[in-house]
């Protein structure tokens, strides 16, 4: 790494914590696909968490930052505190509070705690600014209706995405039909606007050396709290225990199964436009399943 850079991460922040800090060597560590990755160590003994991209990429940066902000304001899971974030040459970069995490650590807690993250709720469906789920953008402009928030922003984003990609034929004339039917899945259910994760699936879940949950790279917004649940089981999974603890804390609608499908589907379409491959007939036959299961 440039000592150039090196130097304005110091003084970043440095400014941003009213400490001195000056950067002395930053090892690579894993997170993820999407940027660079560092446990950044100062002459002081403290140490951060830098992830590094283009600088055509900051307001990635900037978006997650928000979302974790958001979620340390509820007083309810442990996320990593932003705390800093901005353009150096070339590159953008986000410094993180670093946590040493560990993947054995009390899933009951972390059912418990997501519980009370989605009972902090809005009026409205949406976030004060559009992120990114990956590397796609994520719009959130404000809606009262979440039928309305779930067509036009989610699913229906999604699919003309996929026109634009290429995938036009079936995946464009089933997508058009749920969107038409898409007040079918909410008869008897009308969701509260909860502030949720937005990208929950096991990889952005951790627990620190006591065993504690932490959550990270979030893609928040205010929604159905059925969203994070469904994403849960979509990658792998989480302890069973986790579920139990969050339904004892606050049992699921009736129905929940098949929104499910609806919620991860737009998560496959997203892959679709992402990475193509076995993503597109995969979202196809979710489009297929549910049709059928409301025919």
């Amino acid at each position: 790494m440039k000592q150039k850079l090196f130097h304005h991460l110091s003084a970043t922040i440095h400014q941003a914590t009213h400490r001195p800090f000056e950067v002395c060597g930053a090892t690579a560590v894993s997170g993820g696909s999407i940027n660079e990755t560092f446990r950044l160590d100062g002459t002081n003994g403290e140490c951060y968490f830098l992830k590094l991209n283009d600088a055509r990429h900051y307001p990635m940066f900037e978006a997650e930052a928000a979302g974790l902000d958001a979620i340390t304001a509820t007083n309810t899971l442990r996320v990593p505190q932003p705390i800093a974030h901005g353009i150096a040459g070339n590159q953008s970069f986000l410094v993180l509070e670093y946590l040493k995490l560990s993947s054995r650590g009390d899933a009951k807690r972390l059912g418990q705690q997501l519980a009370a993250l989605h009972r902090c709720k809005e009026n409205a469906y949406g976030f004060a600014q559009a992120n990114f789920i990956g590397t796609t953008p994520q719009q959130n402009a404000w809606k009262d209706s979440w039928i309305d928030f779930w067509r036009e922003q989610r699913l229906g984003f999604q699919l003309q995405l996929a026109a634009d990609n290429g995938y036009g034929g079936q995946l464009q004339s089933l997508g058009d039909k749920l969107l038409d039917i898409l007040p079918a899945f909410f008869a008897r259910y009308t969701p509260q606007p909860s502030l949720l994760h937005g990208d929950l699936w096991s990889g952005n879940h951790a627990f620190t050396a006591d065993g504690a949950p932490a959550i990270f790279d979030p893609a928040s917004y205010y929604g159905d709290r059925e969203c994070d649940l469904a994403m849960s089981e979509l990658f792998g999974g989480f302890p069973a225990s986790f579920y139990a603890a969050y339904r004892a804390e606050w049992p699921l609608h009736e129905g929940y199964e098949t929104r499910r499908d609806l919620y991860n589907l737009y998560h496959i379409l997203n892959h679709a436009n992402l990475f193509g491959g076995s993503y597109v007939p995969q979202a196809e036959q979710i489009l297929m399943k549910l049709l059928d299961g409301i025919n």
